[in-house]
This record gives structure tokens, sequence and C-alpha cells, in this order.
């Protein structure tokens, strides 16, 4: 685990954001007090961590298991060439740290799973699933439920990208949406669909932290970036779902 503890937020950093309608020193003060933990320092977390960086969220987590490979870079822009064979979680803290030295971060190298989950995620207030791989995914979505916070679910496939905001019992979990894992594969992506879906995914964190109520609650947002439309469908939860009907 790697630490950066930063300094005490700058009112005027935050300047352009502050003078936004209902915002005020108030909300941004309430970014810097919120915790919360990205899943994932890949292509998803990449666009989310700096998208929650700029926007001053104070306690920053970020949690991967593997090493910059030479194939992530078309998408991942946190990691440089330099850093093939790091850590991607240090490779990330290491840019997010320069990038914003006022805020606290913490790096963790390891792999999600039923048994640490809890751990990892600590006392975070909202995970951030910007994983590619549902044994994980399943964990960060009974975490959540146990601990009664929400997780912003993201994916991407190909040129189409998907978000939504999951807190049961307002919403499905992500166990009625998918109740049956997908078969796991190599997803072909292009870089900016990362960034453009990591970025949605990061604004809905934002929306939640500061108080308002998040846009895609109980909605999936589905982008198709290759003819720039986009299509919001209504998500219900399973009545029978193992996970989360008890709630």
């Amino acid at each position: 685990m790697l630490q950066v503890d930063g300094s005490t937020a700058s009112p005027e950093r935050y300047r352009r954001q502050i003078l936004l309608d209902g915002w005020g020193t108030e909300t941004q003060e309430k970014l810097n007090k919120s915790r919360v933990f990205i899943a994932g320092a890949g292509g998803l977390g990449c666009p989310v961590a700096i998208n929650l960086t700029s926007a001053g969220i104070g306690n920053i987590t970020i949690c991967d298991c593997d090493t910059v490979d030479v194939s992530n870079l078309n998408r991942q822009f946190l990691h440089a060439e330099k850093n093939i064979g790091r850590d991607k979680t240090a490779s990330a803290l290491q840019v997010l740290s320069q990038f914003n030295s006022e805020l606290n971060y913490t790096a963790i190298n390891d792999k999600i799973s039923a048994g640490n989950v809890d751990d990892l995620v600590a006392d975070a207030d909202i995970i951030l699933d910007c994983l590619d791989n549902f044994s994980a995914r399943y964990a960060l979505n009974e975490c959540a439920l146990r601990k009664h916070i929400p997780l912003v679910h993201a994916a991407v496939w190909g040129m189409e990208g998907r978000v939504t905001f999951l807190n049961p019992p307002e919403t499905p979990c992500l166990a009625c949406l998918f109740p049956v894992a997908p078969a796991q594969e190599e997803i072909p992506v292009l870089g900016v669909v990362t960034c453009a879906t990591g970025s949605l995914q990061a604004m809905e964190a934002i929306q939640f932290l500061s108080g308002s109520r998040p846009s895609l609650s109980g909605e999936m947002l589905i982008m198709d970036y290759s003819v720039m439309r986009q299509q919001t469908l209504e998500i219900s939860r399973n009545p029978d779902c193992p996970v989360c009907s008890h709630l």
C-alpha cells in the first residue's frame, strides 16, 4: 500500500466550479471531505481518477493488481512508456499526486475478492467499478450492499459505453442486471471510448458526493460513440435476486 497525504484545499483552485449554481464553498467542502474507492486503474479507472482529482475529492483510494503493459497505452493515460512493468497503482499515484498535491491518496496493489473487499473499500462513501472481470465486480456489489453505499458501474465494448448508478433498494444491484457473468474475453476498445465513459462515471460520483441526485439512478445510459448517439433505459430490481431481494 502506498499513501500520499495532501495539504489543506485551496478555494482558488476550485473557484470556477464553486461559481456553479447551487455549488458554493459548502459543496466544495463536501467533496474535500469525501472518500472514494476506485476499483481498477485501467481504461475506465484513469479518467475516473483524474476527474475526481480535478474536482477536489479529498480522499482517493485506487486498487489494482496488474502492472503496466504496452497494450495498455492506447487508453490508460495515467501510465507512461517508462512505467511499463511497474504496478499500475504506483504509476497512477505518481501522476495524480503531481496533478493535485492537496488531496490524500492511497494506492493498493491487490486483487479484489470476496475475502478482502470489505477491508479494501474500508470507509469509502462510494465505489466506482472500473473493472473488466465479473468475479471482482460481484464482490464489490455485495460489499456495497453490506456497507450501504452506492456503486457506479461502467463498462465498454468496442465503440459502446454503459454507465449506471446502483444503490439498492432504490435501484437494482449489479446481480439483478447480470445474474450470470458474461464470458471473460479480450475487449476491443478505442481509448477515447474509455475516456468519455469514465468521465460520465466520475460525474455520477460527483453528483452523489455533492448532495445531488445522480442522473442515472435506476437507469442505464448506453452511448454508441460510432454514431454519437445515446439511449437511456430504465432498469428495475429482480424481486428474486439472490443478492439484494432481502432489502
